[in-house]
């Protein structure tokens, strides 16, 4: 995962949790989703086609998400959409962030 603000090892083991949260809104191909991650970062948070799709193959295999083919500006692409054990997955990765962000905010300082 790249980022233009943060170092790439601070979002290492988030992008689970990111693309199932970007999922939450509406589904979408893979490119979208990326695009969406960068656009919801304000730009921070950009993820290479070389890790954002194992990782959505992985959220598959996973139960999180599931896919099928569809079509759009005249190309086949594959939809990713959240099952209801991706939408359970979203709510306890959001409570599980707030609790390791304040605990680091109260570390921190």
């Amino acid at each position: 995962m790249y980022s233009r603000g943060m170092r790439a090892d601070l979002l290492r083991g988030h992008l689970d949790g990111l693309l199932l949260a970007v999922l939450a809104g509406a589904p979408g191909h893979g490119y979208e989703l990326g695009r969406r991650l960068a656009q919801r970062s304000g730009g921070e948070l950009g993820v290479p086609e070389g890790s954002l799709y194992p990782a959505l193959h992985r959220l598959e295999r996973g139960g999180l998400v599931e896919s099928s083919w569809g079509s759009g500006d005249g190309r086949r692409r594959r939809i990713y959409r959240l099952t209801p054990a991706g939408r359970r997955a979203v709510e306890a990765s959001r409570q599980e962030w707030r609790v390791f962000s304040c605990a680091v905010d109260r570390v921190l300082g």
